[in-house]
């Protein structure tokens, strides 16, 4: 192994946190959310035509509305927006896109809201992939709330944008080198270096990294580092890094082909967990660990029933080279389980089958400890980022039996693919280490309050959240 050569740093979108919120202004607007249960309440305390007015323009506090209150003089009294009975992180995140560009706020809670996640819900709703074309109108902006956790709201929107970003970025300018360089930004902001090996170094270790990206131009490589205090707990990290995916020989069809930019979403996960574990100096030893290729099509691409031995000695048989995450994997969770992590955690966009189970906004998990998912799941709800239990049914292993191998990439019959996946991964991953699978999109199809169309780190909140709960103050 060898330091990696840091290469050009990732674009980066203004931050979010810049974008979203101003210290203090003396022009600021209030914002004042309302539950419908509470509305009538609430007008009958306000001025005869700030009640008569939000009557006649039929305001009844549903979620997603909003209507701006005229003063006297012509100008803005209040901006009303309603939240709902049950108001999350996304009640007010489209509001920095649909209020006047330049329009300053200062939230007045009549709702009972969480300053908090209010911010940080308007942060997510103000970020723009702004890398090829100018992203447009300035959104309106919120005085930052005099709350405690406004550093940890930053960080988190901030992360969050880092892997939007990364997702996002086409693959011509995202390749392997790529996004060792994004994953040397983050272990530097943690005051620490990444080790890479690259090309036909993997041959010694990594082989089932090799031969999935050998047949690029981009050579294949897998990047790690570690940070914290080495006695503390060992946290684990891996994130499947395919920088795009035609297939292989197995090739994909144009429709299938299109978004597979977003295939590298498990490392993007990976890294915003990463950073924000850093930021919030969560007392863990932290280690990451991303194998990054292209799955292309040459000559010397890896073919069906081909036989690579994987780190940990077990042969596996090529069934699909369309199943390459898989592969990949095999030898990173190998890597990682050999430091006996106390959590080992990999995020991957692995199968179409869990998006067709769960559909593409939630992600599934699948793990070692169904106490152990049932935590991740907890945790994810309680920050709006949910996912999903799945089993990793034994009994389906037998369908990966191969006739000249120890296991078959893939099934005999095309059923449930995503526990396959799973079932695959586990034999790599230490007998007793507690471990958690997430397959996940990392896809808004279209766009949502705070969830614009394109990249999405899905689940990698939910994994921050699991930590803090285990290992933070």
């Amino acid at each position: 192994m060898e330091p990696e050569v840091p290469g050009a740093p990732a674009h980066r979108t203004l931050a979010p946190s810049t974008l979203a919120f101003v210290a203090a202004s003396e022009d600021a607007v209030p914002l004042v959310p309302l539950r419908p249960g509470g509305l009538d309440r609430w007008l009958d305390g306000q001025p005869s035509r700030i009640a008569a007015w939000l009557r006649r323009m039929d305001f009844r506090a549903a979620a997603g509305t909003w209507q701006a209150v005229p003063a006297v003089d012509g100008d803005v009294a209040m901006i009303v927006a309603g939240v709902g009975e049950t108001p999350d992180l996304w009640s007010l995140a489209a509001l920095p896109g649909l209020l006047p560009s330049g329009m300053d706020l200062v939230l007045e809670d009549t709702a009972g809201l969480d300053a908090a996640q209010v911010a940080l819900g308007w942060a997510l709703g103000c970020y723009r992939f702004d890398r090829y074309r100018p992203a447009g109108r300035a959104p309106a902006r919120l005085v930052w709330p005099a709350e405690k956790h406004g550093t940890a709201v930053a960080a988190m929107a901030d992360a969050v944008a880092m892997a939007r970003d990364l997702i996002n970025t086409p693959a011509e300018d995202m390749g392997p080198a790529d996004l060792v360089a994004a994953a040397a930004e983050v272990a530097r902001s943690g005051g620490v270096e990444t080790i890479a090996i690259v090309g036909d170094k993997l041959l010694e270790g990594y082989a089932c990294v090799h031969i999935v990206g050998r047949a690029s131009s981009r050579v294949p490589r897998v990047v790690e580092f570690s940070w914290g205090d080495a006695g503390a707990p060992k946290v684990t990290l891996v994130g499947k890094g395919v920088c795009f995916d035609t297939g292989g020989l197995d090739l994909k069809t144009a429709a299938w082909m299109e978004r597979m930019k977003k295939d590298m979403g498990g490392a993007a996960c990976v890294l915003t967990v990463a950073r924000l574990v850093i930021d919030a100096a969560l007392p863990v030893r932290l280690r990451v660990i991303v194998p990054a290729v292209d799955n292309a099509v040459d000559g010397n691409a890896y073919r069906p029933m081909d036989i690579v031995t994987a780190r940990n000695g077990t042969k596996i048989e090529i069934g699909d080279t369309d199943a390459e995450g898989r592969v990949i994997l095999a030898d990173a969770l190998c890597a990682a389980s050999e430091g006996n992590p106390d959590l080992l955690i990999d995020m991957a966009t692995l199968t179409g089958d869990a998006r067709t189970a769960l559909g593409p906004d939630l992600p599934a998990v699948l793990s070692s400890s169904d106490d152990l998912a049932a935590e991740l799941v907890a945790a994810g709800n309680a920050v709006c980022d949910p996912l999903w239990p799945m089993p990793i049914w034994k009994p389906y292993a037998a369908r990966m039996n191969s006739d000249l191998a120890d296991i078959n990439t893939i099934a005999d019959w095309d059923f449930a693919d995503h526990i396959h996946a799973a079932l695959f991964l586990q034999r790599f991953v230490g007998e007793n280490t507690p471990w958690l699978h997430i397959d996940t999109a990392c896809w808004n199809l279209k766009d949502r309050p705070g969830r614009p169309r394109g990249g999405e780190a899905m689940g990698a909140r939910a994994v921050f959240e699991l930590l803090r709960r285990r290992y933070g103050a």
